[in-house]
């Protein structure tokens, strides 16, 4: 690109805007020009995020939200704002001929009834819905590339339509048996103050939430339904552990027929051979989340129970950055013509 793309950021003070702003400091072709709080503005980023003392982002200062400013100056919007928000924010970007990356779920589900009843509320721009992309760029580089709007998947999601991606389209197995047992480190609930991710109600604890009702349920369904070619129902099983970051899934599959561990992991390596950013790990070598924090890999191990005769799929992210923030760059990468993991880190942050 021979010109500096401007980003604006609508909701700067959660998990996931900081976590955007970390992430753009080092992007070479993008440089946010735009951040939004209602509670937060006229502050500098540095103010609320001394991490950016010094840094020339940390003098960029926070606005109110206001559709035509972010038009007027930026190329790209990234929403960090909650569902609902997000919908009538986007819908006024996109008239004005911006476009949009989406963190929340308003446009992640195709079917406005489904929506309204998982998340209880009414999507008041359904017509938009047909248009977003969902911004898995391993199942759909060539419509999110030429896209205006894109409905940046769920964490939990994107941990598990990423493993199960290669088994289903291999047809490898059983679509009526799927258990999805997922574990999220405490800022996957969010920055907003809350009594279940306080330090002494998560520290030393392992605790089971949101059974079985999360909403990421219908999300997961939807995609692995397109994969399969059938209807799937999973059972999607998730838990808080006492970590920062990441997210490790457990997924116990059925296999049809017997097949070994050689045979499937050559499906699972010839289906990623061209998708960098998944990481099929060496047979017998199973994910860590720490081998991912701070970065948009997806690790996934194998493994074969021959007495159950199960496949179970191992599957790490960072649920910021590769389940939401380095996820959202890599989709405003693609949509403004920039390589996919152009101003992302390539290397954990270890120990």
């Amino acid at each position: 690109m021979s010109h500096m793309i401007k980003a604006g950021l609508v909701g700067v003070t959660g998990y996931t805007g900081m976590e955007l702003a970390r992430l753009m400091v080092h992007h070479s072709s993008m440089e946010l020009v735009r951040v939004t709080s209602r509670a937060e503005a006229g502050k500098r980023l540095a103010d609320i995020y001394p991490f950016l003392h010094r840094l020339p982002l940390g003098e960029l200062v926070i606005t109110r939200p206001d559709a035509a400013d972010l038009a007027e100056e930026c190329d790209v919007v990234f929403l960090a704002v909650p569902h609902k928000t997000a919908m009538e924010i986007a819908a006024e970007l996109l008239e004005l001929g911006v476009k949009v990356v989406d963190l929340s779920a308003d446009f992640r589900l195709n079917d406005k009834a489904v929506y309204e009843q998982w998340y209880d509320t009414e999507h008041t721009r359904a017509g938009l819905l047909s248009e977003a992309v969902y911004g898995l760029p391993e199942l759909y580089l060539d419509r999110i590339m030429g896209a205006r709007l894109i409905a940046n998947p769920g964490c939990y999601p994107t941990s598990a339509i990423l493993g199960l991606a290669p088994a289903l389209t291999a047809g490898l197995v059983e679509t009526g048996d799927i258990v999805i047992d997922a574990k999220s480190g405490a800022s996957g609930a969010g920055r907003a103050a809350k009594v279940g991710t306080l330090f002494c109600e998560v520290a030393d604890s392992f605790r089971a939430y949101g059974l079985p009702t999360h909403r990421h349920t219908p999300e997961i369904e939807q995609e692995l339904t397109k994969l399969a070619e059938t209807n799937i129902t999973v059972s999607f099983n998730t838990h808080l552990l006492p970590i920062d970051r990441g997210i490790l899934s457990t997924i116990y599959t059925r296999l049809k027929g017997t097949r070994t561990i050689d045979e499937i992991h050559d499906i699972f390596t010839d289906f990623y051979s061209d998708k960098p950013l998944v990481r099929v790990l060496p047979k017998g070598l199973l994910p860590e989340t720490r081998h991912v924090r701070g970065t948009v890999f997806c690790d996934l191990g194998l493994v074969v129970d021959p007495r159950t005769n199960r496949l179970i799929i191992l599957s790490a992210i960072d649920n910021l950055c590769r389940g939401a923030s380095g996820q959202a760059l890599m989709n405003a990468n693609l949509i403004c013509g920039l390589d996919i993991d152009e101003g992302l880190p390539m290397a954990p942050m270890m120990p």
